[in-house]
């Protein structure tokens, strides 16, 4: 599942690609991917032509001249592609925009858990999906202050936390382990038990692994028109913890450890990485 370095990558290449087009017409061929009715979505998009796209959390915000704005989550598997009309279509090929240069935006989503709602710009931010989100880790709400509150008003462990985008925006599985690396915290550490030291440091290890991600990203050109949506392939990169279990600690050597935690892999250091 894409987190939000991914997702904000992806925002700026369908600013490259798609900003100022009208959608000409829309194919649902998916009807759950969407909400409300099929005739609804497609009439509400037909003709509206795409002012700038942005993001909250993981969610990417495409904001049309209706005064409407398409919320687009990718969820595990969804990918954009950008195709001429002549070009065949890939595979799981669920939702197609006809732009009015003669192309296709296509939504692709194996898993099919992908979701689309459209959503009057004047009421955005108090809708569901996006009210109950944590302030933007790079953003200056996201305090000290404000995540010290957020530990304290929490039992769980701080790996499951982390992964809570109500409670901290834009972790997911990976950056969530590269971040407790990097403030050399457990993942298994209570949230409400940890120190104003301990939690300086990871506040400030969110943030700096957020951004490198971004800027690791920032070198690289996502091409929504290479024809197959794996765009993803190009973001790899060298984890620290990250899927490196039995691989020597970049910091000590120690062999990373991995169990399985709250249903998803967890990897650390038992050395770096205090309780």
């Amino acid at each position: 599942m894409p987190e939000l370095p991914e997702v904000e990558h992806i925002v700026r290449a369908l600013g490259r690609a798609i900003t100022g087009r009208r959608v000409v017409a829309v194919d649902l061929k998916l009807k759950k991917l969407a909400s409300g009715s099929r005739a609804t979505f497609i009439r509400k998009l037909r003709g509206t032509q795409i002012r700038s796209i942005g993001r909250r959390g993981k969610f990417i915000l495409l904001d049309l001249d209706s005064g409407n704005v398409l919320t687009v989550h990718l969820r595990m598997t969804g990918k954009f592609v950008c195709l001429p009309l002549d070009a065949p279509l890939p595979p799981y090929a669920h939702v197609i925009f006809y732009l009015d240069d003669d192309r296709r935006l296509v939504f692709c989503d194996m898993r099919q858990f992908g979701r689309m709602k459209i959503v009057a710009a004047s009421r955005l931010h108090q809708s569901k999906e996006l009210a109950a989100l944590a302030p933007e880790p790079l953003s200056d709400e996201f305090t000290l202050d404000q995540f010290r509150a957020t530990l304290a008003r929490s039992r769980r462990t701080l790996k499951q936390l982390l992964l809570d985008q109500t409670k901290v925006l834009g972790l997911g599985n990976i950056y969530a382990a590269e971040a407790l690396f990097l403030a050399r915290i457990s993942p298994f550490a209570t949230a409400a038990t940890l120190s104003k030291q301990r939690a300086l440091r990871l506040h400030s290890a969110i943030r700096e692994i957020i951004k490198e991600a971004i800027d690791c990203g920032s070198t690289l050109r996502i091409d929504l028109e290479d024809g197959d949506g794996s765009y993803f392939d190009t973001l790899e990169r060298f984890w620290r913890v990250y899927e490196r279990e039995d691989e020597p600690c970049v910091t000590c050597g120690a062999r990373i450890r991995r169990v399985v935690h709250g249903g998803r892999s967890t990897y650390w250091c038992p050395r770096c990485q205090r309780r």
